[in-house]
This record gives structure tokens, C-alpha cells and sequence, in this order.
């Protein structure tokens, strides 16, 4: 349950005989939900020994709310972070590295969760982030002048006019069938709420860049027609964090972590678990290092 007294669906994947090597918390994108859309991404990571959490924000996939609406950034924000936080602070979790991935408007809610609490989170995998809406996919000055003030009369009417996001997003055939049947992710044109409120943080995301500081990995199509791959390039450049990778794919679209061809999932899930497998065991070793000092301390004393 939110701050705001709404009951919200969230979703946990863990190794069934092992300690987890690390907690990881999955942002999922626009119009999609945990339980189907992030099953085979959370299923790659807890077969490489990961514990990974999630959760449908308000007007995703099984949680409350008209679907497809996205009222409040921030708000979804939040929530994130609330439930997140509560996970990484029971005392089983407190020693587990925490990291944050997402997808689209799921690397866009990474990046504001980083931003909330600058000093919480071990390192984040950005999957195609919503740092900048593709100019293909943005509508003129003149109509987003026209939608900014229809969404304040209007809000949650689909008149944004977009092209098919699915069409574009998922490679895959099977995957597009799948996204249209699943009766939890949202389809049609965005609302017109839901449209200044991604635009309004992808914005505001673009100009604050150089404030990345944790240590991350961002995977980007070049053939992303969603989200501007340039703009991970400017990520990648522009942050201050000094633990940074940038990889581009090309060929591949927008969907790296479920809407791509089986052969790329594996590459792309591939460069993930060795990004991922890198910290743990530098965490590994941070640990054993510290142990030691305790160690020799105390036989000094």
C-alpha cells in the first residue's frame, strides 16, 4: 500500500536454494506491467544468481487506475522508491548491493530514483532510457503547445498523435502478438496527461545529465525509433559517475530486455550478467578486504 493509500501489485523472482548475489529492482516501461512483459528478463537474471524485485505503478498492468494514465510522474516515483527502500532495509537485505534497472520510461524512473537518493544505489542498468522522446515520435512546437493545454481540460483522452508505439518498440513478431493480447498492457494512442508527463521528464531528465554519479551500464538499439539513441551517448558523456559503459547495438530497435529477436536477448542479457558479475565480485572483494583489517586489527590490539 502507497503513501497515498492505493494498493499496488508488486512482483519478486529469487534463486531457490541460493543466497542471492545481489538485489535488483526492475523500472518496467510505459503501457507495460511486471508479471508477463518482465518474466523472462527477471528468469535471465535469477539463473545468473540474482534476486530481482518489481512492481506495476498506478495505471500499469494489475495495480488500481485507469490504464494507460500516468497523473504524476513524480508520484510513480514514490512509489518506487518507498517499496524499493523497504526491501533493501530488512535486515536480510541491508549487506546485498542494490541495483536499479530499467527499460524506456523504466530507465527514465532509474534515473530519478538515483537522483532522489544520490548515495543509496550500487550502480543501475539502463535499458533504450527515456532521456529524450525520438524527434519521430515527438509531435511539432505548435501541437505540443495544443496538447500541453488539452491535457489540463482533457487529461485522459488518447489524442496524442503518435505512431503505434508497440509496432515500433517489439522486433519481434511473437512479441508484438503477446504485448496486443495481454490484457494488462495498456494499447492505443498515450493520453494526453500521460504524454506531458513523460515529456516533462524526459526534459527534465536531458538538461540534468551531468548528475549521474552512480555507476551504470546503458544499452541502446541504434535502429530505437522510441527513445534517441544519441542521447545515451550523451548519458554516457555527460555524467559525472566515472564507472561507465555505453553499449550500442546495431539493428537492433527500442525493446532490448523482451521485444528482440531470441538471438540479441541472449547477446544483450549476456553484456548485462557480465556488467553485473563484475560488481558483485569487486564487492566480493571490498568485503573480504575489510574483514581482513577488522582481522588484523584486532590482533594488534
Amino acid at each position: 500500500v502507497n503513501s497515498r493509500g492505493i494498493k499496488v501489485f508488486t512482483c519478486r523472482w529469487s534463486p531457490a536454494n541460493d543466497q542471492p548475489k545481489a538485489l535488483i529492482f526492475l523500472c518496467h516501461g510505459y503501457g507495460m506491467e511486471c508479471s508477463v512483459s518482465m518474466r523472462g528478463c527477471a528468469t535471465r537474471l535469477v539463473k545468473a544468481g540474482y534476486e530481482v524485485h518489481g512492481m506495476d505503478c498506478e495505471g500499469h498492468g494489475k495495480s488500481p487506475g485507469l490504464l494507460g494514465l500516468v497523473s504524476d510522474f513524480d508520484n510513480l516515483i514514490d512509489d518506487l522508491s518507498e517499496h524499493f527502500t523497504n526491501i533493501c532495509e530488512m535486515r536480510e537485505n541491508r549487506k546485498k548491493m542494490r541495483i536499479l534497472m530499467g527499460e524506456s520510461m523504466g530507465g527514465a524512473m532509474a534515473l530519478r530514483l538515483h537522483r532522489k537518493k544520490p548515495d543509496y544505489w550500487d550502480g543501475a542498468v539502463l535499458v533504450a532510457p527515456m532521456c529524450k522522446i525520438a524527434d519521430d515520435m515527438k509531435p511539432s512546437p505548435v501541437v505540443v503547445k495544443i496538447l500541453v493545454s488539452l491535457s489540463r481540460i482533457i487529461p485522459t483522452w488518447k489524442l496524442t498523435p503518435t505512431p503505434d508505439i508497440i509496432d515500433i518498440a517489439f522486433r519481434d513478431p511473437k512479441v508484438r502478438k503477446e504485448v496486443r493480447t495481454n490484457r494488462y498492457t495498456y494499447k492505443g494512442r498515450p493520453r494526453l496527461q500521460t504524454s506531458y508527463q513523460l515529456y516533462k521528464a524526459s526534459l527534465d531528465l536531458e538538461k540534468r545529465l551531468e548528475e549521474v554519479s552512480l555507476p551504470f551500464l546503458v544499452l541502446h538499439g541504434e535502429d530505437d525509433k522510441v527513445t534517441d539513441p544519441s542521447v545515451s551517448k550523451v548519458l554516457y558523456e555527460s555524467a559525472r559517475a566515472t564507472d561507465k559503459k555505453l553499449k550500442l547495438y546495431p539493428g537492433m530497435w527500442h525493446s532490448l530486455s523482451y521485444g528482440e529477436l531470441p538471438e540479441n536477448l541472449d547477446t544483450v542479457f549476456s553484456d548485462i550478467v557480465e556488467w553485473l558479475d563484475k560488481r558483485y565480485s569487486a564487492r566480493c572483494f571490498e568485503l573480504e578486504d575489510q574483514l581482513k583489517h577488522a582481522n588484523d586489527k584486532v590482533i594488534c590490539t
